[in-house]
């Protein structure tokens, strides 16, 4: 695209019926761009994914720019505090059962012993 040419903008209306006609009648991406005067293929492919996820309402919402990087909100302190907390918790309780397992495993093992 030239320099100095803003992105093409394309209407709510427009996008739903790009994708109804392409369903509609069975057109392939490359077939659809060419009747609507679309020059890139990922626009018609993700007017469409929006459309089966969303529906025609999620056309009309504007996306821009990237999507977030995945980064996790930082937590409150007294919050990271209290996952901490259940996190310690939970790894002695784990320890403690197999602690528990392994007692069983040979109390078990003495008691078959002791019939022969």
């Amino acid at each position: 695209m030239p320099k100095g040419i803003a992105n093409k903008r394309y209407t709510p209306e427009f996008k739903q019926l790009v994708v109804e006609t392409m369903r509609a009648e069975g057109l392939s991406l490359s077939e659809t761009m060419r009747r609507f005067q679309i020059n890139c293929l990922g626009i018609v492919k993700r007017w469409e994914r929006i459309y089966l996820e969303e529906g025609p309402e999620g056309l009309a919402v504007e996306r821009q720019g990237r999507k977030s990087t995945g980064q996790p909100a930082k937590l409150s302190e007294s919050v990271e505090e209290d996952l901490i907390a259940e996190n310690q918790r939970l790894r002695a309780e784990n320890a403690y059962l197999k602690n528990l397992q392994t007692l069983v495993l040979e109390e078990e093992r003495r008691r078959l012993r002791n019939r022969w």
